[in-house]
């Protein structure tokens, strides 16, 4: 591949100019030394005898005279000219003389034009760098989006998996744009905006490169963000210029990431009617009615947040289309991790379906980075293949955090951790409903985690019971009740369980309707982030009265405290397992969910738990 070389210009370039300048100009003065002397000294010399030829101007006096010493060459002087009539004084001695008018253009220039066009060229030189940091006036208008042609953006729905149903949406945009005869026959047009909604990670902007990449037309991207600009209207300006673009280049596809960066809901943060934002907005829903989509231009976008869009963005002919991209189920999983796989070369014998029921919830750049880490582990370990072992690493290493072996945990804490993780692990074998317990570990993880105990769904879930959403609270409590049933007293491990056992008990009262003094209410009146892990927190009083706030209190608590003695009970009665257990575990750092599930079978048939388990 050939690499051009690009020569940055720097200011030190005309620093080293000047003092070459000085050098040469210093050394030419060396090598013809002109001696000044006072009109007195050539008068005397004059009538000595001693001056050969002179040159007179208006005011001095240039010349030649004789050396004090013989050996010495001739030497060139020059003096102030005081005496008017100096050549009848040069006539009388018999000297050579020339009158000449003195020309300054030479001077001028070396000591006014060069230094001008020096500053001039340092000046330019500077604006230059600043504008390539920051765009000058005349740049501010333009769009920054970047242009791809066909064949650079490289993607076609052979890259894209798991998203089938988005697929099949975005082939009718690609079959217009190439055939857009047949739909204008009928009087049919495209919708002009297609919004591609989803979790992060999705592959949302993959989607739009391969819209791109199979229609065989140019693809304009930019972010929402680039829009705004810190001086107002710059915002809209883009817009302008970033449409009348695309219209030159018809059939295209404009796509805007990241859309809730530019189309929140006016108003919707407390500011004034008119920032930059706002204005910005209503530039892109004139330009959205303006331009006709006959002539193949398609506006698509992605956001994650779809919610806090202003509604003038999802009206009919404007974002009227709007495609799901959402988190990929269990074959969507495998499809997604076949095309990732076949990046890895020296692959073992895996199977793609436990893996894909391993990773359930995640999204596509998780997948991407699992198959990624899976390879990294086994460069590090040194093997040949990357091999089922090394994936199920990168997963615990994905959800849970990075294993810390070398962190000291005294023999307390150790035990603390133990007996915690199998509460966790042996209330949730216990109860209907519950994903089952693949691993446990004591060897800390992450920033905070102390232990992990490793759940696995066996197929993805889409509703949640209300009997299943208590199982999940109490197995949440199942560490802190192993603590207090053990040691008569808790610690701070527990705090992370807390708060997601209290924000499910939370929601069976506020969004579920599961209690029966909140009763079959919704409460929550605020938009949520429906794409996003962490949603907008309700307020205190929220849409209901102090009173109502006080129930619902009383109901996450009941809840609490309801599912923390089933646990207490659950642990009570499974007492001896876990001492069995937490020795194994204390021992090996790591234990199966199946030797957990082996010992409460033997427990029920009465056999003994020591015995060896295969």
């Amino acid at each position: 591949m050939n690499m051009e070389k690009h020569h940055k210009v720097s200011i030190w370039y005309f620093i080293i100019g000047i003092w070459v300048v000085l050098i040469v100009q210093n050394y030419l003065a060396s090598t013809y030394v002109v001696k000044t002397i006072p009109y007195s000294q050539f008068v005397e010399k004059l009538k000595a005898g001693n001056i050969i030829e002179v040159s007179i101007t208006e005011k001095q006096i240039k010349g030649l005279m004789k050396s004090e010493s013989s050996s010495e060459e001739d030497v060139y002087f020059r003096t102030v000219r005081v005496d008017p009539d100096t050549s009848e004084l040069l006539d009388k001695y018999h000297v050579n003389y020339s009158a000449t008018i003195e020309s300054t253009l030479l001077r001028d220039i070396l000591s006014w034009i060069i230094p001008v066009f020096l500053f001039v060229g340092i000046w330019f030189f500077l604006m230059k760098r600043l504008s390539a940091q920051q765009p000058g006036f005349m740049t501010l208008g333009k769009n920054k989006a970047k242009v791809h042609k066909q064949e650079d953006v490289g993607v076609s729905f052979e890259d894209v998996a798991g998203v089938d149903e988005a697929v099949a949406e975005l082939v009718e945009v690609i079959d217009f744009l190439k055939n857009p005869d047949k739909y204008l026959e009928f009087g049919g047009s495209l919708p002009k905006g297609i919004l591609l909604v989803g979790p992060p990670g999705t592959g949302k902007t993959l989607l739009a490169k391969a819209v791109a990449g199979e229609s065989q037309v140019p693809f304009f991207s930019i972010s929402g963000s680039e829009f705004v600009e810190l001086f107002v209207g710059m915002g809209a300006a883009r817009v302008r210029d970033l449409f009348d673009q695309a219209n030159a280049n018809a059939p295209c596809i404009v796509f805007i990431d990241e859309l809730d960066a530019l189309g929140k809901a006016r108003g919707f943060g407390g500011m004034g009617g008119h920032d930059e934002r706002e204005q910005t907005l209503n530039q892109l829903l004139v330009e959205m009615d303006g331009f006709d989509p006959n002539v193949g231009v398609i506006l698509m976008a992605a956001t994650n947040r779809p919610e806090v869009l202003d509604p003038a963005l999802l009206r009919p002919g404007r974002f009227d289309r709007q495609v799901l991209v959402d988190r990929p189920d269990k074959q969507g999983r495998i499809a997604i991790l076949k095309v990732h796989l076949k990046k890895i070369q020296k692959l073992g014998d895996i199977d793609v379906e436990e893996l894909a029921n391993m990773t359930p919830g995640m999204v596509g750049a998780d997948l991407a980075s699992l198959v990624n880490e899976a390879a990294l582990l086994t460069v590090r370990a040194r093997k040949k293949t990357v091999e089922k072992v090394q994936f199920e690493e990168a997963v615990e290493r994905i959800v849970a955090g990075l294993e810390k072996k070398n962190r000291l945990i005294n023999p307390k804490e150790r035990k603390i951790v133990a007996y915690h993780e199998l509460g966790h692990a042996l209330v949730a074998l216990s109860l209907p409903g519950t994903d089952p317990v693949k691993k446990i570990t004591i060897v800390p993880r992450g920033i905070a985690a102390l232990g992990y105990t490793m759940q696995v769904p066996t197929e993805d879930r889409f509703l949640m019971t209300k009997t299943e959403l208590l199982g999940k609270v109490a197995s949440l409590l199942g560490g802190r009740a192993a603590e207090e049933m053990i040691f008569q007293d808790i610690s701070t491990g527990a705090h992370n369980d807390l708060a997601k056992a209290t924000d499910i008990a939370r929601s069976m009262v506020v969004e579920y309707g599961m209690s029966e003094k909140g009763g079959q209410v919704y409460y929550k009146g605020e938009p949520q982030a429906l794409f996003l892990q962490q949603g907008q927190r309700q307020s205190a009083t929220g849409d209901y009265s102090e009173k109502t706030a006080q129930i619902i209190d009383e109901e996450v608590r009941n809840i609490i405290d309801e599912q923390y003695t089933v646990a207490m009970k659950i642990l009570d009665e499974k007492r001896e397992i876990l001492e069995e257990a937490v020795t194994e575990l204390l021992e090996k750092e790591k234990i199966e969910g199946s030797y957990l599930e082996e010992l409460i079978r033997r427990k029920e048939t009465g056999e003994p738990l020591a015995a060896e388990v295969e």
